[in-house]
């Protein structure tokens, strides 16, 4: 650009002069052609305009951001804070998730060795050295400690003797003598109970499709099929009793099931790997502890 004299500006001066330009922006009624309204603007003004327009913009986004939850859809600005607490949150599940795990194993191990026999009697307990003295026993009693304890059994022996004149048995202390058991099954007896050979149970054989019956009034806690005993019944009766029907070919009565003495809970078969012929295996378990069937129940 060249001026009248002749000499050539910079391409500075040539901005600022424009700028110093001034316009008039109208607004008029498109159809009577009435002037609404009329600005006076330079290209500074609108430069200024629109880069106050921006910055307040940004701010906002800025402070949107920073003050609202849009941070958390954003990658890599959640606070390190709240990364923290959710990772020990997660960690303290995860625990204890693992636990509720170990006792479900447990349980189900345990479980198991009740149905396939696999269980600790007191024959396999190792017997205590009876030859080890404890050398508490050697410290002499004073008189007046062998007094106190003369009076605590004395006073012992009085509350055992009145309980034993007042007292009623009630159903958990009823010994299995006295109990009346139903026989599951009717037939000989192929193989007896024997803790030796770990066989917990009496194997009883019976006509095919025979029904099997409850021994006595319970709850069926499991109905299920097993590798080693095949399609079983379990029944949990009072007085913390407990029988099972193993190797059936059919099961009648579901887990969670109230049967009465004699009722059907399952047919007699020859399921599982550990049966070798049509039979029912029964066992009678008494606090936790099997017990032969033969001394209660006449098959």
């Amino acid at each position: 650009m060249t001026t009248e004299s002749g000499n050539t500006k910079s391409r500075w001066q040539a901005w600022k002069e424009r700028n110093r330009h001034t316009y008039r922006l109208v607004v008029m009624n498109d159809e009577t052609f009435a002037e609404v309204g009329s600005y006076r603007l330079t290209l500074l003004n609108v430069y200024v305009f629109a880069s106050t327009l921006l910055v307040l913009l940004t701010l906002l986004i800025v402070l949107a951001i920073a003050f609202t939850p849009l941070k958390r859809y954003i990658p890599g600005y959640a606070k390190g804070g709240d990364s923290r607490h959710r990772i020990e949150q997660l960690d303290s599940e995860v625990k204890k998730l693992e636990k509720e795990l170990a006792a479900q194993r447990l349980y189900a191990d345990n479980f198991r060795k009740i149905l396939v026999g696999d269980v600790e009697t007191a024959d396999d307990v190792p017997k205590a050295d009876t030859d080890t003295k404890d050398s508490l026993s050697e410290v002499p009693l004073s008189e007046e400690e062998k007094r106190l304890r003369e009076e605590l059994e004395r006073e012992q022996l009085g509350d055992a003797a009145q309980r034993s004149r007042t007292s009623n048995f009630t159903p958990g202390d009823i010994p299995l003598e006295q109990m009346y058991f139903t026989p599951p099954v009717t037939g000989e007896i192929s193989a007896d109970y024997d803790q030796d050979i770990k066989h917990y149970g009496v194997d009883i054989l019976a006509p095919k499709n025979t029904a099997i019956k409850a021994a006595m009034d319970g709850y069926i806690f499991f109905s299920d099929w097993t590798l080693e005993t095949g399609n079983t019944i379990g029944i949990q009766h009072n007085n913390n009793t407990i029988t099972f029907y193993k190797h059936n070919s059919a099961l009648l009565k579901k887990a969670g099931s109230y049967v009465k003495a004699g009722e059907a809970v399952a047919i007699i078969g020859n399921t599982g790997t550990l049966s070798d012929g049509p039979h029912l295996h029964f066992e009678l378990w008494h606090k936790g502890v099997p017990v032969d069937p033969k001394e209660y129940i006449g098959f």
